[in-house]
């Protein structure tokens, strides 16, 4: 049995305490005195000699209470802290001032490769054979910036914890290791937080439809995915979306931006570097994205502004799934799936000689193109609406529509910039307007004002004219999908009677 004793603290009370126990000639295994308790594991102490016991103790000048425990409090702290160090994932050590290892999680002990008990008391250079570690360590006071190290040829990522005692010294020190495919796993849940699946893609179109159907099969493959589709599309919402809908959707998935970074910035993202590659690279070098997304998934847009020399090194990648970090000489293996994005016809760059034609190849084993806001004007309204909507939560202000006239223009301007541009379009008119519908003039559409709804330029007489020509090119081209009044006007949300009296007006579905 375990027993809490409370008593008033005094010099000589806790000896007294265990003079009772001695007298009773009950065998004591564990003692922990932390007044005004003293904690008293004794095995062979039952219920009944509990209330002998109490008695006697009470006796005991001081002594409060005695009364029967689940646990002492040290054993339970030893309890939860080996549950709390079994439970993580990265490889802990606590090393002492010394440098030597006292404490080791599972993690760690599977990673060093050998038994608990050998790695116990051993020294933290004997798992670590980095030349001038505990040097640092020692001279850093244990508080060292992040570095990574090797443990029997596997990159990890060093962090320390200081360990200091009351007396302000420093006693030691925790060290965390994280595996570049761990902190993969971190920086992807914060970076892609609000990604969606193909319910993010947003459109009832005929395009859009059968644009998600095929998808979904696809990413269901694990091969090579290449996207194409005009800038502004949407490519890395559907890469996002292919990603959680495969069978890697709970691992890593990173992008980069081919053109946005020189060739030198861009290789080192993608495939890391080596410790000292070049000046100014981190002391222990870097796990580029293709070892932060193991088991996961790479997004390169814009794959088509590659230079030749990342392209040849990218085929390799895609040949055997290994790589050398910029600046190493050591072959890194992970599993990833590359889906690459283009605004580009890769297939004249190659005639050009300006793309791989074997990396082609390699990319383009699946392909699906992102059709562009022209191609799927039945969409145009619903996101227009769908932005606002948003725009207007984002900003506290009330929720704004938009005129017929606003609508005409929207559905009539040829969207160069595609779904990006219509966004920002919008954004800047709910920002610009106080009033609650926005009309035409509101959205700032140069190439709206000058062009009829079938792209053609005209001369505009009158507003009237204006909304009436628009109207009619809505009807004319609507017409043709939903080929009668009451079917125009369910699509439009309108009345049947007012649908029928403007065909009849503009001689829309007659002969």
């Amino acid at each position: 049995m375990r027993i809490s004793v409370v008593f008033s603290d005094r010099v000589g009370i806790a000896q007294e305490v265990l003079g009772v126990l001695a007298r009773r000639s009950l065998n004591v295994t564990a003692v922990e005195v932390d007044p005004p308790w003293v904690y008293i594991e004794a095995p062979e102490l039952d219920q009944a000699g509990l209330i002998a016991l109490r008695q006697e103790m009470q006796q005991v000048p001081g002594v409060q209470s005695v009364d029967a425990v689940a646990m002492l409090p040290g054993a339970q702290r030893r309890l939860y802290l080996d549950a709390l160090m079994a439970a993580q994932a990265d490889p802990m050590l606590a090393i002492d001032s010394g440098g030597e290892i006292v404490v080791a999680n599972g993690a760690a002990v599977a990673a060093s490769g050998i038994s608990e008990d050998a790695l116990l008391g051993s020294s933290i250079t004997a798992l670590i054979p980095d030349e001038g570690l505990l040097e640092a360590l020692v001279e850093g006071g244990y508080q060292l910036s992040a570095r990574e190290i090797e443990i029997r040829g596997e990159p990890y990522l060093l962090e320390t914890l200081p360990l200091q005692e009351s007396g302000g010294r420093t006693a030691g020190a925790v060290l965390t290791l994280h595996a570049p495919s761990r902190l993969g796993e971190r920086l992807s849940a914060l970076q892609n937080l609000d990604s969606g699946g193909f319910e993010a893609i947003l459109g009832s179109s005929s395009q859009i439809v059968q644009l998600k159907q095929r998808a979904a099969r696809m990413a269901q493959v694990d091969a090579p995915l290449l996207i194409s589709g005009e800038t502004g599309t949407g490519k890395e919402l559907l890469a996002h979306a292919c990603h959680a809908g495969s069978a890697r959707g709970t691992e890593p998935f990173f992008a980069l931006n081919c053109a946005a970074l020189p060739e030198s910035l861009a290789e080192s993202e993608l495939f890391g570097y080596a410790p000292g590659a070049f000046t100014g690279a981190l002391r222990g070098g870097k796990p580029g994205l293709l070892e932060l997304a193991h088991g996961g998934t790479v997004f390169l847009d814009e794959v088509g502004e590659m230079s030749p020399y990342l392209q040849a090194k990218l085929l390799r990648f895609l040949n055997n799934g290994s790589f050398r970090r910029v600046g190493g000489d050591r072959e890194t293996r992970v599993d990833v799936r590359i889906i690459s994005a283009t605004h580009r016809a890769l297939e004249a760059m190659v005639e050009a000689g300006q793309f791989r034609q074997d990396l082609l190849f390699r990319l383009n084993v699946l392909n699906l193109h992102m059709p562009s806001l022209r191609e799927r004007p039945d969409d145009i309204l619903s996101l227009a609406n769908f932005f606002l909507e948003r725009a207007c939560a984002q900003a506290g202000r009330p929720l704004q529509r938009l005129s017929p006239a606003a609508c005409a223009a929207l559905l009539a301007n040829p969207w160069e910039g595609n779904v990006r541009q219509l966004q920002n379009v919008i954004f800047r008119a709910m920002t610009m307007t106080e009033r609650r519908v926005i009309d035409a003039d509101d959205l700032e559409l140069a190439n709206a004002a000058r062009q009829g709804v079938n792209g053609v330029s005209e001369e505009i007489t009158s507003l009237d004219q204006a909304v009436a020509d628009f109207e009619k090119g809505i009807l004319q081209r609507l017409y043709r999908d939903f080929p009668s009044s009451r079917k125009l006007a369910r699509r439009l949300g309108a009345s049947h009677s007012a649908i029928a009296s403007r065909m009849r007006r503009y001689g829309i579905g007659q002969g």
